[in-house]
């Protein structure tokens, strides 16, 4: 009977221990859409970061009562953090976005802490840094584009400044230095690479191959 009541109540801890991590994943990730959405507004995306989350969060709980290897569970992680989505072109941001999901759960499910305010702290941790860094707008990244230009006599490097300041005019985009890829003196064009300066939220402009 005794033995009975151990068992009982090491269920009962072990039930209120996985509702209480379920709560925070939950809690977590909810936040982190809050984060993601807002400048995104990718709805297909928050079904699989609430998808990846709550089966990766699951798998790793029943793992982890299992006494399974924790080996066996970073395996998992690292298989969930490089599955590639062949229909549509994923950013790295939102790659990044399906790392820290993956990580969150694993996080709350597998985390052996004797009290959950570290744990919490912990999520609060990687989702006030995701915050941050998600709103870093001034940042400029270099970008750029391929195109098929038509004034080859302008590729010479004594000609440099025109040719930047004629790319400038025609994509619309200030360029600031250009690679030669290829030169095509059959139909007297040249492919080249340009680069650019562009907040994130320039990044998207569409390609300039055809502005000759």
């Amino acid at each position: 009977m005794e033995l009975m009541d151990d068992n009982t109540l090491m269920a009962g801890l072990n039930a209120s221990d996985f509702i209480c991590r379920a709560i925070i994943d939950a809690v977590s990730i909810l936040l982190l859409v809050c984060i993601y959405y807002p400048k995104h507004k990718n709805k297909d995306f928050i079904f699989t970061f609430f998808l990846f989350n709550i089966v990766n969060f699951l798998i790793c709980s029943l793992l982890a009562a299992a006494k399974i290897k924790i080996a066996f569970a970073f395996g998992l992680f690292a298989m969930f953090s490089i599955i590639r989505y062949r229909t549509i072109a994923i950013s790295i941001k939102d790659m990044g976005y399906f790392f820290v999901c993956v990580a969150m759960a694993m996080l709350n499910s597998l985390a052996a802490v004797d009290n959950y305010q570290l744990l919490i702290a912990c999520n609060v941790l990687v989702l006030f840094l995701t915050f941050v860094l998600e709103r870093l707008d001034f940042l400029k990244n270099e970008n750029a584009k391929e195109i098929v230009y038509d004034r080859i006599d302008y590729i010479k490097p004594d000609y440099n400044d025109q040719l930047l300041e004629d790319l400038t005019e025609r994509t619309g985009l200030k360029i600031h230095r250009v690679e030669i890829i290829s030169i095509d003196y059959l139909k007297d064009t040249a492919l080249l690479r340009a680069f650019y300066y562009a907040k994130e939220s320039e990044n998207n402009l569409p390609n300039s191959e055809d502005n000759d």
